[in-house]
């Protein structure tokens, strides 16, 4: 390992802070640009990963204007079992998921063909397609877009968490003293807003590629229509003898991995945790009845939300610029949920 470690440290110091710093607009590949209203899925190859972090730098960077700026001191809250979740003054943090890192390198040492080896592994929002945090959120903070991202909506979301709650790997992270919940119930909302990958939304919408992938030096990932990412993931797999993950999890996710061993074995290996998502098979958590069902009667909410952060925002007066409403997906035709 000590070639690899060698290795790991020097694209860490050069080519690393090389890719995130130089970030050039590469355009979207050609089947990604045209996919047509069909779901753009990311393949991510976990053999190529070396850990060196450039896919995390580039996205702190690049998303950085969405990164929540709260107010201080905050208030109070009642019942006080709701706790104050502040990562403010710990925004390098970069070894697990927070309201300012979005991506973060797990590892799991394992052995392959005899020899043990430390594999690196990519770890943000999964993307699902059919997301429990979008159809669940009381608020329609969390929507669907229909090129298969995820978002959570900042002008929206009350902090509640039941993002995280519901979701199979607890990705979104809440911030307190940012969003809604300080123009209307400051002491009994959800304190804050919660925050995860959006897969560079905004980027795609130009025709670039997600920041990660951009930046990564040794192609870790790449994206595309959903069917074609499945295709080429089980090309790789049956080549290499390996395994997938993401396909079915959760009834289908937009984030597709590939493994050379068994992903049962790498969620043994990898650290767990708050911030840190698990690798165990994971089943369709809106199959449920009761949760089809949630989703129908909370499906109405999503309109009333919306148009209240309108009113409030407008009050507020358009010279506002609290960051949590910054770099916003907007709700129009793009969106599914």
């Amino acid at each position: 390992m000590s070639q690899d470690i060698s290795r790991r440290s020097f694209l860490k110091g050069g080519l690393a802070a090389a890719g995130a710093l130089g970030l050039s607009g590469v355009p979207m590949p050609p089947s990604a640009r045209a996919a047509g209203g069909r779901e753009l899925a990311t393949l991510i190859d976990i053999r190529k990963c070396i850990g060196c972090e450039a896919c995390v730098e580039a996205c702190k960077d690049v998303n950085e204007p969405k990164f929540p700026e709260p107010e201080k001191p905050f208030p109070k809250m009642y019942p006080s079992r709701v706790k104050v979740a502040d990562w403010s003054d710990d925004r390098d943090t970069m070894d697990r998921l927070t309201p300012y890192n979005w991506l973060f390198i797990q590892e799991a040492t394992v052995t392959i063909d005899g020899k043990e080896e430390t594999l690196t592994i990519p770890r943000r929002c999964m993307h699902c397609q059919n997301p429990p945090c979008a159809d669940l959120c009381p608020w329609g903070a969390a929507r669907k877009l229909k090129n298969g991202i995820t978002v959570i909506h900042p002008d929206i979301c009350l902090g509640g968490s039941k993002c995280k709650n519901v979701c199979p790997w607890h990705i979104p992270q809440r911030q307190t003293g940012v969003g809604l919940y300080l123009d209307i119930l400051p002491s009994f909302a959800g304190n804050g807003v919660m925050f995860k990958c959006d897969r560079c939304y905004n980027r795609i919408d130009q025709g670039e590629l997600p920041a990660c992938i951009e930046a990564c030096p040794e192609n870790v990932q790449e994206i595309g229509p959903r069917d074609e990412i499945v295709r080429k993931a089980h090309g790789i797999a049956k080549e290499i003898g390996g395994y997938i993950y993401g396909e079915k999890e959760n009834g289908g996710t937009n984030t597709i991995y590939v493994s050379p061993v068994p992903f049962e074995e790498l969620n043994r290996a990898i650290e767990r945790g708050p911030g840190r998502p698990h690798l165990k098979p994971v089943k369709d958590a809106m199959a449920h009845a009761d949760n089809l069902a949630k989703a129908m009667v909370i499906a109405p909410f999503a309109g009333i939300a919306a148009a209240v952060a309108k009113i409030v925002k407008t009050t507020k007066g358009t010279g506002n610029t609290d960051t949590a409403t910054r770099g916003n997906p907007e709700v129009n035709n793009n969106e599914s949920r």
